[in-house]
């Protein structure tokens, strides 16, 4: 049975979608998310708690019955500087059951005040509306008994498609949500990770790195489930050129990735470049949809710099950021991805690349599945849902998502689809083709 808190957070975020278009848009000026202490950061360890405060949770600024606790806690960006970020954690209130789900926002914006936990306290922005949606799939899990975590994955910057840093992020929110007092957690508390698309991102790259950066909570990580899934954004880059949709999420990388990694690429851009990066400099992904239609790297670059492979800090950055050079997982995997991205107006004949879901490339995820079975992780699921495109595919995932997760809280096996994964595309570093 839906407990009445949970039943009440489901009936808002039901009732806040339909009304959000009537909402105002405004963001609050917030002391909370500004680390004002004495000493450095950097002489705090990974996961420290700085702040604390609790709140009621919000859906389009409607308040439900739920009580959420906020965590400013300490992190690094993706060049390993220490940052200050925000987690929000949702405590079922009639459960603590030792199990936590991290859940991954995709909230996908180069703004920080469209982050899932400004929402979450009430703020009302249009680049906030993919956070306050995602409530539908937050309540799931609390019905189930498991508490929520629900970070900033891109830290305080918005560094959108960093994914190294949305790594980091995760693992850490993780354990300062484990180290907070008020939160039910301890640091024997069960974890799984859940996201899709842009949180897909933060999923992945936690899961890939949390032995190395972060093995105590590696330790108690029960599997990762993600769909639509980012892994090569070279190859996105040319999937998507000319989209009619998803085209102007190619500047939003950019400058993103760049932004993280103190990359300047202006010198590269034509005038049309400029003015479309300008653009977007702190806009949201539901800025960029469908506002470029037909948009390619070709038109945002000089004449001489077509060849994406011809600039070098791109090359630089788009190598850094593919996840199948990243480490393969030790922990249990649910990898789910479309296909049908013509659903999306999104039709590729690029060589080596083939179709996808509308944004992401099904054969980068299918070689990023084979990759782990591979090496040494037999505990992947892999399903593609050859009908469906990356919006469309949300309500397949998302039941199937929270089952196979719930699965392994109970402790059964893991499903494997090893050897019966069809091949994907070449996942090899970009070269530099210029002198």
């Amino acid at each position: 049975m839906i407990r009445k808190p949970v039943r009440a957070l489901i009936a808002a975020a039901a009732l806040a979608i339909t009304s959000a278009v009537a909402l105002p848009a405004a963001a609050s000026a917030d002391s909370f998310y500004s680390y004002d202490g004495s000493a450095p950061l950097s002489s705090y360890a990974p996961g420290t708690v700085l702040k604390t405060r609790t709140l009621t949770y919000h859906v389009f600024g409607f308040p439900t019955p739920v009580q959420a606790t906020q965590l400013l806690y300490r992190t690094a960006d993706a060049q390993g500087n220490p940052t200050a970020n925000v987690t929000s954690v949702v405590r079922n209130p009639l459960s603590n059951n030792g199990k936590a789900v991290s859940y991954q926002s995709a909230y996908d914006s180069l703004d920080p005040a469209d982050a899932p936990s400004r929402a979450i306290a009430g703020d009302v922005r249009l680049g906030g509306v993919l956070p306050n949606a995602e409530s539908l799939l937050i309540a799931p899990a609390l019905a189930l008994g498991y508490s929520v975590v629900i970070p900033d994955t891109e830290g305080p910057t918005a560094d959108f498609a960093a994914g190294p840093e949305y790594g980091k992020t995760t693992l850490d929110s993780i354990r300062a949500a484990t180290h907070a007092s008020g939160t039910g957690m301890t640091e024997s508390t069960k974890f799984g990770l859940l996201g899709y698309s842009g949180g897909a991102i933060a999923t992945g790259w936690a899961s890939a790195i949390a032995g190395s950066y972060a093995p105590e909570v590696e330790k108690n990580l029960v599997g990762f489930a993600e769909g639509g899934v980012l892994v090569d954004p070279a190859h996105n880059l040319k999937y998507v050129g000319g989209s009619p949709v998803w085209s102007g999420v190619i500047p939003m990388a950019l400058i993103g990735v760049s932004r993280s990694y103190g990359i300047d690429l202006k010198p590269y851009a034509s005038e049309y470049g400029l003015k479309v990066l300008a653009e977007l400099e702190h806009a949201s992904i539901v800025n960029a949809l469908g506002h470029y239609p037909g948009l390619t790297w070709q038109k945002l670059v000089k004449p001489e710099y077509a060849d994406p492979d011809s600039v070098p800090p791109f090359v630089d950055a788009v190598n850094k950021v593919n996840i199948g050079s990243a480490a393969t997982p030790s922990i249990p995997g649910f990898i789910a991805q479309a296909s049908n991205g013509a659903l999306e107006g999104t039709v590729s004949n690029e060589p080596g690349i083939g179709g996808g879901d509308g944004v992401m490339v099904a054969g980068d995820v299918r070689a990023l599945a084979n990759q782990y079975c591979d090496t040494g992780n037999t505990s992947i699921k892999y399903t593609q849902y050859d009908a469906l495109s990356h919006a469309t595919a949300v309500p397949a995932w998302a039941p199937a998502a929270i089952a196979w997760l719930n699965d392994r809280f109970a402790g059964k096996a893991a499903p494997s689809s090893c050897g019966h994964i069809p091949p994907g595309n070449s996942l090899e570093p970009e070269q530099h083709t210029g002198s």
